[in-house]
């Protein structure tokens, strides 16, 4: 019997953050079919699977229209399933191998802690038709080998944007991070929203493979190496923030 959790990520209290499923198996499988028909039933922007693998789990993750190479939030799900349900010894990081190679979580006290890949961000010439896709125009425009990142003006242009998502979807990006500089002073250090509709969904509500290109081209800006990222979505709310520490 196959058995499938959701868990609330990167959330402070029910019904915020991001929800992911996680299904846990005994054994490997290598029916991509099944995994993306069960996703895709899911509808949540990951579900994840894994299994036993020699010292680690191996650890897959899709949306509903597609694999992926890196998803956070899915990670930090499942590391939390395993430990709640005693596949993994409480307090014993957790090794995954992926399609992003080796990533670990750890805990810290009752947080989990995830070691991911930094991503870096390179100048990315305008883009027709991006400015009226978004619904604002970019202060300066990036990318990585999965996404395109747009810094607006401040952190309102990010909180009110209304992107039309068909237009968005047809860019040759895995999503479109849009992110401006916040408060700082203890605060939030930066903002940020992530829309992915080529992979079905149109917005994804707390991101944690984004902060893997936020957080290095934050910390080149701000000159500092532990932030604040904050994500403007509906269900990550004001109160949802999460520590990013760039190590370069």
């Amino acid at each position: 019997m196959t058995r499938i959790y959701q868990v609330d990520a990167f959330a402070d209290r029910v019904f915020r953050g991001n929800p992911a499923a996680v299904c846990p198996l005994d054994a490997a499988t290598d029916d991509s079919l099944w995994m993306q028909a069960l996703a895709t039933e899911m509808n949540l922007s990951e579900t994840a699977f894994l299994w036993p693998e020699a010292d680690a789990w191996r650890l897959r993750w899709f949306t509903p229209a597609a694999e992926v190479e890196l998803c956070g939030h899915a990670t930090l799900a499942s590391a939390h399933v395993l430990w709640q349900i005693g596949r993994q010894e409480v307090g014993r990081p957790i090794p995954f191998q992926t399609l992003s190679g080796r990533l670990t979580a750890g805990r810290d006290g009752e947080l989990i802690t995830l070691d991911f890949p930094a991503v870096a961000s390179e100048p990315r010439e305008p883009i027709a038709g991006l400015e009226s896709a978004l619904g604002a125009g970019s202060v300066s425009l990036w990318h990585s080998r999965w996404d395109l990142l747009a810094e607006l003006p401040d952190a309102d242009a990010v909180r009110n944007l209304v992107p039309d998502f068909r237009a968005l979807a047809q860019l040759d990006y895995r999503a479109v991070l849009v992110t401006a500089a916040g408060r700082g002073s203890g605060e939030d250090d930066f903002v940020s929203r992530c829309f992915a509709p080529a992979l079905g969904i149109d917005e994804d509500p707390v991101t944690g493979s984004a902060h893997c290109q936020l957080a290095p081209y934050w910390a080149g800006r701000l000159g500092k190496n532990r932030m604040w990222g904050h994500q403007l979505s509906d269900r990550g709310g004001r109160g949802r923030r999460s520590a990013c520490r760039c190590l370069t």
